[in-house]
C-alpha cells in the first residue's frame, strides 16, 4: 500500500507513503480537487524528528477505519513543516487565535479557497487527557460543512481576516527612539520570567531560549549587569549539566520536559546546536570558563560526526525516537550500566556517582537520562579518589558507554540540507575558528558554505544580479523557494566569514544577498520585511511575522546584516534597517522575550559597533597576532575588517572602514566607534585593552 507521497523527496512525506490515508502533498492536484468536489482540506503539518508526529501516525493514520473516513470526507493534504515554513507560520497562527498552544503535528481543517475554519494539533484516536478522539473530531467537521457550510465558510473568512492582522508587524503609535538603556530595560523585563533555582525562562517544558540568553549576556557585557551575568552562567551550566546535553555523544536536545533541564524531548536539531555554538563559545570568552568553550567544541565535533553530509552541508535533525519509543537509544537501566563497565569497577562507581545512575531511574522503565547532578570534586571525595583519578575513571566510563551506544539501532537523521539551519551553524563555526585560532574548525564552516552557495544559489552569483537562493538540497536534487531567514541568516553567515577569514567574497556574496533581500522582500508602504518572497506562492496571507520562535527572527537577523553591510560598504543600507528599527522599538520593550533578536539588533543601532580595522598582509603573523587579539574578546556589536593594502578588492571588502586607514612599517589596527578611531595599534595586548577599557572579564557567575 502506498500513497501519491512516495514520489516526495521530504523524508518525512516518504514517512506518510504507506499509510491508508489518500496523502497529497501541498499543490495543485489536491487543493483542485477539494474545489472540484467542495470537500473541506485536512491539512497536517509536521516533521520527521517530531515524537507526537509518530504518535499520531501510528494510532490514527495508520488505522484503515479511521483512514477511511478521512478518505471519505475530507481531502487530506500532508505538508512537512522544513520544506514550508510558510505554512506553517500562516496554519499555526489557527491555533492562536483559537487560545491554544501551537505545535506539531498541526491539524487544521480549510475550506476549498484554503480558509482555516478549525485547528488543533494532536489528537488521540479516543476521548484522551480532556482532547476530544480524534474520529470523534472528524465526524463534528464533516457533518457541520455538510449542514452549516455558510456558517463554515463565514467562520473561515473571519479567521483569515484575523490572520492577516495577526501576520502584520506589531506597530505603536507611541514612538520611542533606540537608546542605549533600551537593553537593559529589557534585560530586567526579562528576569521577571527566568526561573533563579534551575536556569532557563519560565516552567516546563522548558527551552533553550538562545537568543533571549544573549541579550541578558550582552547587558552583562555592555552594561556591567551582574544579575543578567548570574542569569547566563545559571543557565548555560544547568543545561550543560542536565539531561538536555547529551553526555555521552554530545549535543542538545530540543527541550526539556521538566523544570530542571533533566528528562528532554530526545530530537535534536541542527538550528538548536547551531545558536547554541555560539551562545557557549560566546560564554566562554565573557567568563573565561573553559567547560562552555569545550561544549561548543563538542557539539561541532557532534555536528560533524552525526549530521554532516559527504558533500559539506549539515542535516536537519536527529529522531527523538528509535524502535518506536521516545528516547530509546539515549537512556540507560543501572543493569545495562553494569553490563558495559562490570570490568572496571573504578570507572563504574564513579559514572554511576557522577551521572546519578538509579536503580529506580528518572525515566521510563527505570531507564536513566543522564545528568551530572553533583560536581567531580564531591564524587572523588564520596570515592576516596583524587580528582585526576576520578575525572580519568568517569572520561574512560564514558567512552565505553558511547562505545556501547553506538551498537545500538540509532535515530533516524533527515538528510536535507536546509539553507538558514545551515548557516545558523555556519556564522557560529565560523566565529569559533576565529576566536580559538583554529584553522580546522574554520575550514568546516568554509566547506558548508562552499556546498550552500555552489548547489543553492542560481545564476548570477558572480555578478550579484538577480540571485534566488533555493530553500533545500536532498539526494543531489534541490527543491522550493528560499525564504527570507534563508537569505537573511546566509548573509550574516557570510559576514561571520569574511571576519574570520577576510576574504572580500564574502563581503560580495552578503551585499549580493542583501540587495536580495530588499527588492524581494522589503515593504516600502510599511517598512518591513515579507517573510514569503514578492514571487512565491499566494496564499491566504503574506505576513511579516516579528517574533522569535525556535531560531531568531528573519526580519531582525535582515536588518543587523543590513547594518554590518552599512559599517563596510553602503551606508544606504544602514538607513533602511534604521525606518524598520525604529518602528519596533517599542514592541521590542513591550516583548523583550518575544521579540529578542529585535532588542539586539535596535541595541545595534542605538549604541553602534565596535570597528576594529586589522591592516596589513594576510600571510604576516603579525597581522595574524592583531586579527587574534581583536577576536578574543567577545563584544556583542563588533565589526572585524581586514585591510590588505596590496590587494584593492580586500579595500574594496570594506571601503568605508578602509577610508583613511594607511599602511605602517607594520601591520596595525585601528579600533573605531561612528568614524572616529583610535590612533594605530601594533601590539596584540593593547589592542585587547583598547577593547576592554572599563571592564575586567566578568566573573564566572
Amino acid at each position: 500500500m502506498s500513497n501519491r507521497l512516495l514520489d516526495e523527496a521530504s523524508p518525512y512525506l516518504q514517512q506518510h507513503a504507506h499509510n491508508p490515508v489518500d496523502w497529497y502533498p501541498w499543490g495543485a492536484e489536491g487543493l483542485d480537487r477539494a474545489k472540484r468536489e467542495n470537500k473541506p482540506i485536512l491539512l497536517s503539518i509536521g516533521y520527521s524528528a517530531c515524537h507526537w508526529c509518530h504518535v499520531m501516525e501510528r494510532e490514527s493514520f495508520e488505522d484503515n477505519a479511521i483512514a477511511e473516513q478521512m478518505n471519505r470526507d475530507f481531502v487530506c493534504i500532508k505538508v512537512d513543516r522544513e520544506e514550508r515554513p510558510d505554512l506553517d507560520q500562516t496554519y499555526q497562527l489557527v491555533v492562536q487565535l483559537m487560545g491554544r498552544s501551537g505545535g506539531w503535528p498541526l491539524t487544521v481543517f480549510l475550506t476549498p479557497a484554503q480558509q482555516p475554519f478549525f485547528a488543533g494539533t494532536y489528537f488521540p484516536p479516543s476521548d484522551r487527557f480532556g482532547i476530544s478522539g480524534f474520529p470523534k473530531i472528524l465526524t463534528a467537521i464533516s457533518e457541520a460543512y455538510a449542514t452549516r457550510a455558510d456558517e463554515i465558510t463565514s467562520q473561515a473568512a473571519e479567521i483569515t481576516e484575523a490572520m492577516v492582522s495577526a501576520t502584520m508587524a506589531p506597530s505603536s503609535p507611541e514612538r520611542i527612539e533606540p537608546s542605549p538603556g533600551l537593553l537593559a530595560r529589557a534585560a530586567d523585563e526579562m528576569g521577571k520570567r527566568f526561573d533563579d533555582h534551575g536556569g532557563g525562562f519560565g516552567h516546563k517544558p522548558k527551552f533553550p531560549n538562545t537568543m533571549a540568553l544573549d541579550v541578558l549576556l550582552s547587558s552583562a557585557i555592555l552594561n556591567g549587569d551582574a544579575a543578567a551575568r548570574d542569569r547566563v552562567g545559571l543557565a548555560l551550566a544547568a543545561m550543560r549539566a542536565g539531561g538536555i546535553w547529551d553526555h555521552l555523544g554530545h549535543g542538545f536536545h530540543r527541550y526539556s520536559t521538566d523544570e530542571s533541564w533533566t528528562v528532554p524531548h530526545f530530537e535534536k536539531m541542527l538550528y538548536d546546536n547551531a545558536l547554541l555554538i555560539r551562545l557557549y563559545a560566546d560564554g566562554a570568552q565573557a567568563f573565561v570558563e573553559p567547560v562552555l568553550e569545550a561544549t561548543s567544541r563538542q557539539i561541532i565535533e557532534y555536528l560533524g560526526r552525526e549530521m554532516m553530509a559527504d558533500e559539506g552541508g549539515f542535516f536537519s535533525s536527529q529522531d527523538a525516537d528509535t524502535e518506536g519509543e521516545e528516547g530509546k537509544f539515549f537512556v540507560w537501566t543501572i543493569n545495562e550500566v553494569n553490563d558495559v563497565l562490570g570490568g572496571d569497577s573504578e570507572a563504574q562507581n564513579a559514572f554511576v556517582a557522577f551521572y546519578g545512575i538509579r536503580e529506580t531511574g528518572n525515566f521510563e522503565h527505570h531507564a536513566n537520562v543522564l545528568c551530572t547532578s553533583r560536581e567531580l570534586g564531591e564524587v572523588a571525595t564520596k570515592l576516596g579518589l583524587s580528582q585526576g583519578v576520578a575525572v580519568a575513571a568517569v572520561e574512560r566510563a564514558r567512552l565505553a558507554m558511547f562505545d556501547r551506544r553506538e551498537q545500538r539501532p540509532k535515530p533516524f537523521v533527515d538528510d536535507k540540507v536546509l539553507v538558514s539551519w545551515n548557516a545558523l551553524a555556519i556564522g557560529a563555526i565560523a566565529r569559533c575558528g576565529l576566536s580559538w585560532g583554529d584553522d580546522e574548525v574554520l575550514a568546516i564552516a568554509e566547506r558548508a558554505y562552499t556546498f550552500i552557495r555552489t548547489t543553492l544559489w542560481s545564476d548570477g552569483i558572480e555578478k550579484g544580479e538577480n540571485v534566488t537562493l533555493a530553500r533545500l538540497s536532498r539526494g543531489g536534487q534541490t527543491r522550493g523557494t528560499g525564504f527570507l531567514d534563508d537569505y537573511a541568516y546566509l548573509a550574516d553567515a557570510a559576514l561571520d566569514l569574511y571576519e574570520a577569514t577576510g576574504k572580500p567574497l564574502y563581503v560580495h556574496d552578503a551585499n549580493t544577498l542583501a540587495k536580495a533581500i530588499v527588492k524581494r522582500f522589503y515593504d516600502e508602504d510599511d517598512p518591513g520585511f515579507f517573510f514569503t518572497p514578492n514571487d512565491g506562492e499566494a496564499l491566504v496571507c503574506r505576513g511579516k511575522d516579528a517574533y522569535d520562535h525556535a531560531v531568531p527572527n528573519g526580519a531582525a537577523v535582515a536588518c543587523r546584516v543590513l547594518l554590518r553591510l552599512g559599517t563596510l560598504v553602503d551606508a544606504g543600507l544602514a538607513l533602511l534597517a534604521e525606518r524598520v528599527l525604529v518602528k519596533m522599538t517599542h514592541s521590542a520593550l513591550q516583548n523583550p522575550l518575544g521579540l529578542s533578536s529585535w532588542v539586539l539588533a535596535v541595541d545595534r543601532l542605538a549604541r553602534g559597533s565596535t570597528d576594529i580595522v586589522v591592516v596589513g598582509a594576510p600571510d604576516d603573523r603579525r597581522t595574524t597576532a592583531l586579527v587574534r587579539a581583536a577576536a578574543s574578546v567577545h563584544l556583542p556589536h563588533r565589526n572585524l575588517a581586514r585591510v590588505d593594502p596590496g590587494d584593492s578588492a580586500s579595500v574594496a571588502a570594506c571601503s568605508l572602514l578602509a577610508e583613511g586607514k594607511f599602511p605602517h612599517e607594520a601591520p596595525v589596527a585601528y579600533v573605531c566607534a561612528g568614524r572616529t578611531c583610535s590612533l594605530p595599534i601594533t601590539d596584540p595586548e593593547a589592542l585587547v585593552r583598547a577593547l576592554r577599557p572599563n571592564r575586567d572579564t566578568l566573573d564566572t557567575p
